[in-house]
């Protein structure tokens, strides 16, 4: 039998939501869905908290302290992702609001994204899509778009762990790529299981190491604008830079004097500094591949994100412990 305290609940989500979960959520829980699927502005996120007992919010949200307010009625924040850099997690832990994420379940997804980023860049693949449908090709000639081979290549993870260690997995068994990483938290041999990688002893180093750099490291607090001028200088014009963690992670304007110099060979980023916006002069730039956040977006791994706050909640509900808590 349900449990009637439980199903008065009043659940918030702040974004649509694959339908599955929506219908899960809705069948337990008095849910309120955001049926234009627009971003909430922070005022209206402070007065949710004051409304509902759970908010369940997204990346596209920005939950900074002034969005908590003593004597919240929301109780937790069951957020839709791995990442909680847009929640001031000390602010709610102030407010006595926990926060859960959802992690393990995209990291497949993010990590395939990752390797096709590394094909259209290197490969030119974005370049000769535009080229084709604006009508400018050619037709075939022999030094027409020639990018670089993987094979070979090196590879520098920054942060090994759970969506680094996917990719390099991936880079080295279909590529043959070698792989180079830096991590704070030195690895044991077990978790490297099947990888052949070789640690660096700082980002310089890693940076010297590698062909291709690939950042898979937390946004905000200490790692912003970890990637800053100094580090893009030092890249060169032979190396490339992926970016499927977070956009504040680079030093998004000197990336874009760097692009505009030719000081690197070329970037792939699923995440901006200030997303949506993405500036004009990033988007011109025929040395940058950009997709719009779209790391976990397969109907599989939306469903698990969502199904895993659901159970956050309910788990929360119940008195249960919480497996995926992070504040």
């Amino acid at each position: 039998m349900r449990d009637e305290t439980v199903m008065r609940r009043k659940i918030l989500l702040t974004r649509r939501w694959p339908a599955r979960v929506e219908a899960r959520l809705a069948a337990r829980y008095d849910v309120t869905l955001n049926t234009a699927d627009l971003p909430m502005s922070p005022a209206e996120i402070r007065q949710a908290l004051l409304d509902y007992d759970a908010v369940c919010p997204t990346v596209s949200d920005r939950l900074n302290a002034s969005v908590f307010r003593a004597d919240p009625r929301a109780c937790i924040l069951g957020n839709f992702g791995v990442g909680v850099n847009h929640i001031d997690l000390a602010a709610a832990r102030t407010a006595g609001i926990v926060v859960t994420n959802t992690p393990g379940v995209l990291t497949d997804a993010t990590a395939d994204l990752t390797i096709g980023l590394m094909l259209m860049l290197t490969r030119r693949l974005s370049e000769g899509e535009r080229e084709l449908r604006e009508g400018r090709w050619q037709g075939w000639r022999p030094t027409h778009m020639m990018g670089i081979s993987l094979t070979g290549r090196t590879l520098g993870v920054l942060g090994m762990g759970r969506i680094g260690q996917a990719v390099a997995r991936r880079a080295q068994a279909a590529f043959g790529m070698k792989i180079a990483y830096f991590n704070r938290r030195p690895l044991m041999a077990a978790e490297l299981e099947g990888i052949v990688a070789q640690p660096c002893d700082s980002i310089e180093t890693l940076i010297d190491a590698c062909d291709i750099l690939s950042l898979h490291c937390p946004g905000g607090g200490a790692n912003r604008h970890l990637i800053d001028a100094a580090r893009l200088h030092r890249m060169g014009p032979a190396r490339y830079l992926i970016n499927t963690a977070r956009g504040d992670i680079i030093d998004e304007a000197t990336l874009i004097e760097v692009l505009r110099q030719r000081r690197i060979g070329g970037v792939g980023l699923d995440v901006f500094e200030g997303e949506p916006e993405v500036p004009a002069a990033l988007r011109e730039m025929p040395n940058a591949v950009l997709l719009p956040h779209q790391g976990s977006a397969t109907k599989e791994t939306r469903e698990a994100m969502g199904m895993m706050v659901a159970d956050s909640l309910d788990a929360f509900f119940e008195g249960r412990p919480l497996v995926n808590r992070v504040a």
